[in-house]
């Protein structure tokens, strides 16, 4: 990930930056592998960003909100994907590992291009971080930087207790993401293996969501499973070998 411009930084920021740079985004968060299905408008809002098409200050602020492995995520990594490609500056912090850390660590990340919080919902009534998010908000706002906000919790619910926050939460677009489909869950599914190099027959792709998690993370993780086995085994992912590697992780 790019780094901060040291003349500008502050001691804290750099510690976030480092802190950033240790924490590896994920490689198949991309854009492109991503199935929208009815979460489209929040990927284009998102893609505008990404493409500079979307100039005015109440675009560059946007929250996703909705349950586990709907894509927030996902999709945040995924925008930090492109700003670190461009060499633009960016920051990823997911706060429920975080929010035990002191709140300074969000000191002069206003700087920062992009701001990615995700599990928002891990530091509400949590005063010293709020005060922190609230002057990053202001911050990223008033330099015409990016901030995008991710939570289980609709931003407009979240228990905080910072009223001033509470309406900066709101300043920009608010998207809830849904899960997905079955169908679209094989058409997510076949395009992550095709990142990886291999290709999921329809077949085979719904004997995995009849036999696995119908969690789509989870069922990303049997596929990085598959893709290590068949490269040892040198062999295609078909519905018998899936079902050979599936008995095997069961046993263990």
């Amino acid at each position: 990930m790019t780094a901060v411009d040291p003349e500008r930084e502050t001691p804290s920021a750099a510690v976030a930056r480092q802190l950033t740079l240790d924490l590896r985004l994920r490689d198949s968060a991309r854009f492109g592998t991503y199935l929208a299905g009815p979460n489209a408008e929040a990927v284009r809002s998102l893609q505008a960003i990404a493409q500079e098409a979307a100039p005015e200050p109440g675009a560059r602020q946007i929250s996703l909100w909705g349950a586990p492995a709907t894509g927030k995520t996902h999709l945040v990594q995924a925008l930090c994907q492109v700003f670190a490609a461009r060499e633009r500056t960016c920051l990823y912090l997911p706060l429920r590992q975080f929010g035990s850390m002191p709140a300074g660590l969000l000191d002069g990340a206003g700087q920062v291009d992009l701001v990615c919080l995700d599990e928002l919902d891990a530091i509400a009534g949590q005063g010293p971080w709020e005060r922190a998010v609230f002057h990053l908000i202001n911050s990223s706002r008033e330099l015409g930087h990016v901030i995008v906000m991710a939570s289980r919790e609709n931003p407009a619910r979240l228990p905080v207790g910072l009223p001033d926050l509470g309406s900066r939460l709101l300043w920009g677009p608010v998207y809830r993401l849904l899960g997905l489909e079955d169908g679209d869950k094989l058409k997510a599914l076949q395009r992550h293996a095709a990142q990886r190099g291999f290709r999921l027959s329809r077949e085979a792709g719904r004997y995995l969501l009849s036999r696995c998690s119908r969690d789509l993370n989870a069922l990303v993780q049997t596929l990085d499973r598959l893709d290590r086995a068949s490269f040892a085994a040198q062999r295609h992912v078909t519905i018998p070998f899936i079902r050979t590697v599936l008995s095997r992780s069961d046993v263990s």
